[in-house]
């Protein structure tokens, strides 16, 4: 009986994490992790391993914030100190135009791989977005739970199958040789921060995180207990990080041995990333990969863009004194057709350029981290949240030590873009 009641609780608390797993399978895993595989072979998997492990603290604390205050994290940095929730709108306006412009750019490209079909990337990305803010327009929490579970799954099942072909074929050529050029070069260090900005995900998606934790329980009509929370972030994240190791051998094994770079354009990177798989897997599997890497995209575009006006929604609600605005339906709506049309604004005004538009978005938000993962820790360590709940020894030291992490990595990458060093 014990088993069925836990089995019963975690399908009644599943949901945000998949949804955060749904959000970081997208530019980091797609675009980012592959082409790290591609250029610099296994060079760079200390940095997609070390920063998964870095992170984990900082965002786990978005579900454990929830679950244990029946709160969301904006909530929480108000109540932390008078200049905690204006620095987290600071970096979210900062951030998420570029963020959704980056988004919708990889996406546009990859529906223009998987039709055949012409037109400007920004044309394809205004399309996306309109379908987009029409799928969110009714503000239902359900749309989305209920979708990217199995888009997520199908694409895992993908990488994971291809990976394994890769492996037992063997790569074409030398996958372990040597790094094309210097690592610690002004290329390399700029190259290893933008795969770490987004590597698994934004640290700002802890408080969407406490936000979809909060309307899961709205739409089961039960609160998950920390336990069941912190499992189901478990899931999604272990899966995330999984997946992203994939991304990384997979152009390793079939881009590096052989010599291969990815395209600059954004259309020439999605036909290639499609043909990562076809090229181990077969021909036939061309439009089974082409739709889920597409389906996988739009699932973080869906995702994203759901967050970042739930998340402008609550801060407005408490920077006007009025609670009963973080969930008013008008504003967001409102916010979800102010996002894209700012965000296309930034596409344009940068020209559609791919890699640009990537590594823009991604350095941004690692520079940011380190903010707002000592804002996370700050919150979760508070009295607002009960001792039992808090986090113990392990997690205070593995928070620490990302802390330094995160620090020292944006501090080193400031210093040697101001003075020159490299």
């Amino acid at each position: 009986m014990t088993s069925v009641k836990r089995l019963s609780d975690l399908r009644v608390a599943l949901g945000p994490g998949l949804l955060l797993a749904a959000a970081a399978i997208g530019v980091s895993h797609l675009v980012q992790a592959t082409r790290a595989g591609a250029d610099y072979g296994l060079t760079l998997l200390w940095a997609v391993l070390l920063v998964n492990l870095f992170k984990y603290p900082f965002l786990e604390y978005g579900p454990r914030y929830a679950a244990a205050t029946g709160r969301s994290m904006l909530d929480g940095y108000q109540a932390l100190s008078r200049w905690a929730l204006p620095v987290y709108f600071v970096f979210t306006v900062g951030t998420m135009f570029a963020i959704q412009a980056a988004l919708a750019l990889v996406t546009a490209n990859l529906a223009i791989a998987m039709t055949g079909l012409g037109g400007p990337p920004i044309g394809w990305a205004a399309g996306l977005l309109g379908i987009s803010v029409v799928i969110l327009f009714g503000g239902r929490y359900e749309i989305l739970d209920g979708a990217v579970k199995w888009i997520v799954g199908v694409l895992a099942v993908c990488t994971l199958v291809a990976l394994v072909a890769a492996l037992v074929h063997g790569p074409a050529g030398d996958w372990q040789r040597g790094a094309p050029g210097p690592l610690w070069s002004a290329t390399g260090i700029a190259f290893v921060i933008a795969l770490m900005g987004w590597m698994p995900i934004p640290i700002d998606a802890a408080a969407w995180h406490s936000l979809w934790t909060l309307a899961r329980a709205r739409q089961t009509g039960r609160a998950p207990g920390l336990a069941q929370a912190r499992l189901d972030f478990n899931i999604g994240y272990i899966g995330t990080c999984a997946l992203a190791v994939a991304f990384l051998l997979l152009g390793a094994l079939v881009m590096y041995a052989t010599g291969t770079s990815f395209a600059a354009s954004g259309a020439g990177f999605a036909e290639q990333l499609i043909g990562l798989y076809t090229q181990t897997l077969g021909d036939w599997a061309w439009p089974i990969i082409a739709g889920c890497a597409f389906t996988a995209m739009f699932s973080t575009l869906l995702t994203v863009l759901d967050a970042h006006p739930r998340v402008m929604r609550h801060m407005i609600g408490q920077f006007a004194g009025r609670a009963s605005l973080a969930e008013h339906v008008g504003l967001y709506r409102g916010s979800l057709v102010a996002v894209p049309a700012c965000s296309l604004a930034v596409l344009y005004a940068l020209g559609a350029r791919f890699t640009l538009m990537i590594d823009l978005a991604t350095t941004l938000s690692f520079l940011t981290a380190p903010v707002l993962a000592w804002l996370n820790f700050s919150l979760v360590m508070s009295d607002q949240v009960p001792p039992a709940a808090r986090p113990g020894p392990a997690m205070r030291g593995l928070s620490w030590a990302g802390l330094v992490f995160l620090s020292g990595f944006a501090l080193v990458y400031g210093a040697w873009r101001v003075s020159g060093w490299v």
